[in-house]
């Protein structure tokens, strides 16, 4: 678990790299640090963040998904994946055209860092509201964070057939006796209230 100084400093640090990436791409049209003002380190002490480590960058506007990308593991630290991840789910994730300037005042952010992952043998190792989970199956792979079985109000069952389906696989795809099924928590960082 993370202090609420260090996601504060991950919430500032995604912002400013989106920010930085908004003045590269329309250079005219955008003032930096409207949210995140300043260019003095923001994790400088935070040795965690220093450390390796997954984590997704979610974007949501005026509550609707907007962006989210991220990296299950990854060996760069943790400050640097969030750095990434925030300026792909900003620009690059497929589902949506690149975020504009006008777009960006009203987006709230929401990081999630990964614990590592865990096989289960049985859906009944599953919690709703705790765990995340990731489908393998042959070249197929979906990943959905703990959150999105809460938000839906999934069940199990619900929630193996959207990591199914989020794999490009069909909905019962998670009792083929040849997908791995993993779960994970996550340490979610909501930028309101901050």
């Amino acid at each position: 678990m993370l202090t609420r100084s260090e996601g504060r400093a991950l919430i500032t640090l995604a912002r400013r790299t989106i920010e930085r990436a908004l003045s590269r791409r329309y250079p005219q049209a955008v003032q930096t640090g409207q949210r995140a003002a300043g260019t003095e380190p923001v994790t400088s002490g935070m040795a965690v963040l220093n450390e390796p480590g997954g984590a997704f960058v979610t974007l949501h506007a005026h509550g609707d998904l907007r962006g989210c990308i991220g990296y299950i593991e990854s060996a760069m630290p943790l400050s640097r994946v969030v750095e990434d991840v925030a300026e792909k789910a900003a620009f690059e994730d497929p589902r949506f055209p690149p975020l504009t300037p006008d777009e960006y005042p009203e987006v709230q952010m929401e990081i999630s860092i990964l614990s590592p992952l865990s096989r289960i043998a049985s859906p009944e190792e599953i919690v709703i509201g705790s765990h995340g989970l990731l489908l393998e199956h042959g070249w197929h792979r979906g990943l959905l964070l703990p959150q999105v079985a809460t938000e839906h109000r999934w069940d199990r069952t619900a929630f193996l057939e959207n990591v199914a389906r989020k794999a490009g696989l069909p909905a019962t795809a998670w009792k083929d006796p040849s997908a791995r099924i993993f779960i994970f928590t996550a340490d979610i960082i909501r930028e309101q209230g901050e």
